[in-house]
């Protein structure tokens, strides 16, 4: 058994896990489609959030890769590889497109090695490291991006899991600050929201059986996290509202694309 193995825990669930339940990923355990069977049982449309999250992603990487010239990309919070991986979609788009996936679960780090294999042209590297470990992210990721010019750093449903507001807002600070000019923050996070008041029995659940704990903002509090950025437009709304192909209900997940 590998290093990385004998980190995975099977015995509660895992948010990362439970995501890829719900997106019709293999990567769970029954433990896990248990707690997520439950958690849409307290919030039905809970099942939306994590596809409507994945849609936004690449949404928001196509139109960074199109539209804003990013090549370089910095995806902390990464979570089990799905379809349309964030080097898939920008490496479809411009295949010399360079991606840092960061993250400190160990069954997501054993997959990534051996999934998230990019385009000959690109380059793509994975980190164990946890959010919080901001200069360790950022030593690391400047041995495949160039920090000098633009990156994309992509922060999806991760700042969830830091309960201070204040020690979550400094990291996200320190990132971008660290970012040159022409980067963009790609955030999304769950709301607290006063017309979907089941996501807090479903949060509240979570956060009483399943590991890490997660923290709900309010839409405010969410756009916050651009303070001192260009915000593009929509502006920071449910996911699902972020440049939409097609008209889809609007989810307890905000997000936000903001320039540098």
């Amino acid at each position: 058994m590998t290093d990385i193995e004998s980190r995975i825990d099977t015995s509660r669930p895992h948010t990362a896990r439970i995501w890829n339940y719900w997106t019709g990923g293999k990567d769970n355990y029954p433990v896990d489609r248990e707690a997520g069977d439950r958690i849409r049982e307290l919030h039905p449309g809970i099942g939306a959030y994590a596809k409507a999250d994945r849609l936004f992603l690449g949404r928001a990487v196509r139109h960074l890769a199109e539209h804003e010239g990013i090549r370089q990309f910095l995806d902390i919070g990464t979570g089990l590889p799905s379809a349309d991986n964030t080097h898939e979609v920008a490496q479809s788009v411009a295949p010399d497109a360079r991606v840092v996936y960061v993250d400190n679960d160990p069954l997501v780090l054993a997959h990534a090695r051996a999934l998230l294999v990019g385009t000959p042209e690109g380059r793509t590297d994975y980190l164990d490291a946890d959010l919080r470990d901001v200069d360790t992210i950022l030593t690391a990721a400047a041995k495949t991006l160039d920090l000098a010019q633009p990156v994309a750093l992509m922060l999806l449903g991760v700042v969830i899991f830091v309960e201070d507001d204040e020690e979550s807002y400094a990291i996200v600070r320190r990132l971008m600050d660290a970012l040159a000019p022409g980067s963009h923050l790609v955030l999304s996070h769950t709301v607290r929201h006063p017309d979907m008041a089941d996501v807090d029995a479903a949060v509240a659940f979570w956060n009483e059986h399943g590991t890490p704990r997660l923290t709900q903002r309010t839409p405010a509090a969410v756009a916050r996290y651009f303070d001192g950025l260009e915000l593009l437009e929509p502006g920071v709304v449910s996911c699902s509202a972020w440049r939409p192909e097609t008209e889809t209900p609007d989810v307890a997940m905000y997000a936000g694309v903001g320039r540098k």
